[in-house]
């Protein structure tokens, strides 16, 4: 059975970029003046375009400024107080800040619902944990309004952690009736999937460290603090990773550095891809770094919480190495962008998405460090396996995603009704269609032969333009509730304020969602 990567859920904020106007005799308005002016226009066109009404209020997100003057705030909505999950939107705004469109569920037939409870926060959460199969079982409950593919409804969020029977970590946000007592939804709230260093996969790479009473310890200053520690979450007292010399790990499992080597490398090098590629400051956007796990326990994954804002890496089995590899790293940090902007509900539609997005930036970051040891490729996963051979051994795909036995290369009815793991497969295809094309071609050593579920012929615009298009989708265009149609439209919408209405890169991106059935 293959590795599943999984990540969290959670909200965050997005800094936002200066753009002054030249030719004024007046100062030019600071970056925080256009901020604070495009969000106040937002709330008002949120009253008048998203069914804010009543007892409903607003909780800003996201504010990103465009060099157009153009903007994009990000609101989550509260009902007496209460979040309201499924009901996040975007309000764009042309240069001036003019009404142009709304992102998202509008909940134009409001909310009627008590925001008293008849359920108790207790019994949501014992009947919540029997709803799981979890080794040490703890929950947290969380009173919402729950709006994600249905009518608002009054409910008990119950948070139940623990540990799967292999000894992964496991979560799920298990969703309590307040007044009834039915459980109404659930999915996964645990995501799966300068010194010098030797890694399982990295081989021998620079490693940002800090000397800290005469002892080096895994923390990375220059990118927030980015921390590494050797052993599970659970353990309170779990160590960082120190050395006498600063000359990390061997090569070999023998050796527990080895793998924290890749982990603190994997963390780094997506750091800077997002840096590098978007101006993104950490998985945030906030300048403040986050927490790796390496030796979480003697399971076959990897996985992100949003909760404790870290990544935690299992130790393998007899077939797999530890999951440090680095396109896993990038694929589990992504979770933490998706969670911080559209924040993707982990189920269904909206779930493939969340992790077509953490292949996709999980690829991007592998072509970005662009390793001797790891070749750059649309295949998740494949070093991981101690039998390294990426036609056979991987997570998932890219070029034909249901290579893999599970995932679907076409959209269809049925899709929201599959794990988000091979939901996530339409996604992916378009993905490497939208940047390389169809058809057979060997790209960098590994043959791929990507067809196109309408018959026809595609040629690409390259993974980085195709990437740009996707975070600008990702990060302006696309909510909690996004489905395939439309993650399309937030595509098309990217690519034409990218490049222009009539670009050739408008066409594609039309182009290649057609060829995985997303019209």
């Amino acid at each position: 059975m293959k590795p599943l990567l999984a990540s969290a859920l959670a909200l965050g904020c997005v800094s936002a970029a200066l753009v002054t106007t030249a030719g004024t005799s007046q100062a030019a308005p600071t970056a925080q003046h256009r901020k604070a002016d495009s969000i106040a226009a937002a709330r008002a066109f949120a009253h008048d375009h998203a069914g804010v009404t009543g007892a409903q209020g607003l909780v800003v997100r996201d504010t990103v400024l465009d060099g157009s003057g153009a903007s994009h705030v990000r609101f989550a909505r509260t009902f007496h107080g209460l979040p309201v999950v499924g009901g996040d939107f975007v309000v764009h705004q042309t240069r001036g800040d003019a009404f142009r469109s709304v992102s998202g569920r509008t909940l134009a037939r409001g909310i009627h619902v008590s925001a008293k409870p008849t359920l108790s926060a207790r019994s949501a959460a014992r009947r919540a944990t029997r709803t799981v199969d979890f080794k040490a079982a703890k929950s947290s409950p969380e009173l919402v309004v729950l709006a994600v593919d249905r009518a608002p409804a009054l409910a008990w969020r119950v948070d139940v952690t623990g540990r799967n029977a292999d000894g992964s970590p496991a979560g799920e946000y298990v969703f309590v009736g307040a007044r009834h007592g039915k459980v109404l939804d659930s999915w996964p709230s645990v995501l799966e999937d300068t010194g010098s260093g030797t890694g399982l996969f990295t081989g021998t790479v620079p490693l940002e460290t800090t000397l800290t009473g005469g002892q080096y310890t895994m923390v990375d200053a220059t990118r927030g603090g980015n921390a590494t520690y050797n052993g599970p979450l659970a353990n309170a007292s779990t160590p960082l990773f120190t050395d006498a010399d600063n000359v990390w790990g061997n090569g070999s499992t023998s050796n527990a550095q080895t793998a924290g080597v890749d982990a603190h490398y994997g963390i780094a090098k997506t750091w800077d891809f997002y840096k590098s590629a978007y101006g993104r400051n950490g998985i945030a956007n906030d300048g403040k770094g986050a927490r790796s796990f390496v030796h979480d326990g003697a399971y076959v994954n990897a996985s992100w919480s949003d909760s404790c804002f870290c990544m935690r890496y299992g130790d393998g089995d007899s077939t797999t190495y530890p999951l440090v590899a680095l396109d896993v790293a990038g694929h589990e940090m992504s979770h933490g962008v998706t969670s911080r902007t559209a924040n993707l509900a982990y189920r269904g539609e909206s779930g493939g998405l969340n992790e077509a997005n953490s292949d996709i930036f999980g690829t991007m970051v592998e072509w970005y460090a662009n390793m001797a040891g790891d070749n750059p490729d649309y295949v998740i996963g494949e070093q991981i396996y101690r039998a390294y051979n990426p036609a056979v051994n991987y997570i998932r795909r890219q070029d034909k995603p249901s290579m893999d036995g599970a995932s679907k290369d076409c959209w269809s009815k049925q899709l929201k009704s599959l794990d988000v793991h091979y939901s996530s497969g339409p996604a992916n295809h378009y993905f490497y269609l939208l940047s390389e094309g169809s058809g057979a071609k060997t790209i960098n050593g590994v043959a791929y032969n990507s067809p196109t579920c309408n018959g026809s012929t595609l040629t690409g615009i390259g993974r980085d333009t195709a990437a740009k298009i996707w975070y600008r989708a990702l990060t302006v265009y696309m909510t909690s509730t996004t489905n395939y149609a439309g993650a399309r439209v937030a595509n098309v919408n990217a690519a034409t304020d990218l490049y222009g209405a009539a670009s050739s890169q408008v066409a594609a991106v039309k182009a290649a969602w057609s060829a995985v059935s997303v019209n």
